[in-house]
């Protein structure tokens, strides 16, 4: 059999291999920070300052009422952040709180639990644990109350980013200034610390 050559026929260059990872990680990576960049935009969270006025308020509170700060004028105020109600952390430092009642009452202060849960589930957390002290709710999207006290942040729990309460406690003087505050608390310890506090003031 005869074989017949065929003519050659030039490679043409290979065309340059396009990255996916260009192509899909930074859309993926600009949709992620889009949220956050919106939340710093819509909820500039302030800092508290040590010995200046504390943060006005008036928001509402469990069993249907409302609070301001105004409505505290003269006392020591012990004014606590917890991220939620009914959960392990948060339970625990309630509780302490409530078991702390008299020597705080005797001490002329007042406690005052803020959380972004609503009045309903105040009630029940309330109900629950027997506590016998105010809890505000913070619901609103602006986070009015958390954001002014510098406690509505960024946080990244499992690998997920996610806007929260900073567990945080700020001592309020019968001037309505800022005398103390516990940024970050650990609740081992952290309500006996406070007392402690409020009782040498």
């Amino acid at each position: 059999m005869a074989f017949v050559a065929l003519p050659a026929v030039a490679a043409r260059p290979a065309a340059p291999l396009r990255s996916t990872a260009s192509a899909f990680v930074a859309p993926a990576a600009a949709a992620a920070a889009a949220p956050r960049a919106r939340a710093a935009r819509l909820l500039p969270t302030m800092a508290v300052t040590v010995g200046e006025p504390a943060p006005a308020f008036t928001l509402p509170t469990d069993g249907g009422g409302s609070m301001s700060l105004s409505d505290l004028a003269g006392k020591k105020v012990v004014l606590y952040f917890y991220p939620r109600d009914d959960t392990p952390g948060c339970t625990v430092e309630a509780q302490g709180f409530r078991d702390a009642a008299d020597r705080l009452a005797a001490a002329g202060a007042v406690v005052i639990g803020v959380s972004p849960d609503s009045t309903a589930s105040h009630d029940a957390f309330k109900a629950k644990y027997g506590l016998n002290f105010p809890l505000v709710s913070d619901v609103d999207d602006a986070k009015p109350m958390l954001s002014a006290y510098g406690v509505w942040q960024l946080r990244k729990k499992f690998g997920k980013e996610f806007m929260g309460v900073s567990r945080s406690t700020f001592v309020i003087d019968g001037a309505g200034a800022v005398a103390r505050e516990w940024l970050s608390v650990v609740v081992d310890g952290h309500v006996e610390e406070v007392v402690s506090y409020v009782e040498s003031l």
